[in-house]
């Protein structure tokens, strides 16, 4: 049985990790904030918690087994988010006696939760959305461009490693700025708007 009251709080979740997604890359990228960035990247990881349950819950009866799996790759990304948060967070708020910047976050190295992981599960989600027809379909291709910029930004991110490379760059600034924050707030009003029906 669907839980409209918890749909409709997945509702408000989702425009909340909307704007912490692009609270975080304006923290991020202009104003170069490690306590916003910190504090923004736990609170989205803790948001989409909230969301992809309300999203395998809507999802289940169009395939229980793929709906699982995309929970399952969502909700772990999204707790590796709010971990790696709560790490960087700790460390802007107590810098330690020495850090070495050059070594991948010990949580998330090279961002393998945050982007890859967390871009398999959308991928996933996405498919489901689209076969089953209680979401818009444009959603669902936003919801594909969305995992493919994440799986590239983890390539990138792990092969390249050179911050202002186009392969980092452009990806990030799209998905940071735009697909992301467009995706979670569209996903957050379809929710809100299907609890009252």
């Amino acid at each position: 049985m669907k839980s409209k009251s918890f749909a409709s709080r997945a509702g408000q979740f989702a425009i909340l990790a909307g704007i912490s997604g692009f609270l975080y890359s304006v923290s991020f990228v202009i104003l170069r904030n490690d306590l916003l960035n910190a504090l923004f990247l736990l609170l989205g990881g803790l948001f989409g918690i909230i969301v992809m349950t309300a999203l395998y819950e809507q999802l289940l009866e169009v395939n229980s087994s793929y709906a699982l799996l995309a929970f399952l790759f969502s909700a772990g990304a999204l707790a590796g988010s709010l971990i790696h948060g709560g790490y960087d967070l700790s460390n802007a708020l107590h810098p330690p006696a020495s850090l070495n910047l050059d070594l991948p976050n010990p949580i998330d190295p090279r961002g393998v939760l945050t982007f890859g992981v967390a871009g398999i599960g959308l991928a996933i989600f996405s498919w489901l959305m689209n076969i089953g027809g209680i979401f818009p379909k444009n959603l669902s291709v936003l919801g594909y461009v969305s995992a493919i910029l994440m799986i590239v930004l983890y390539l990138g991110r792990l092969i390249v490693l050179q911050a202002t490379s186009p392969v980092i760059v452009i990806p990030a600034l799209l998905e940071g700025f735009l697909v992301n924050p467009i995706w979670y707030i569209w996903l957050g009003t379809v929710f809100l708007r299907t609890s009252k029906e």
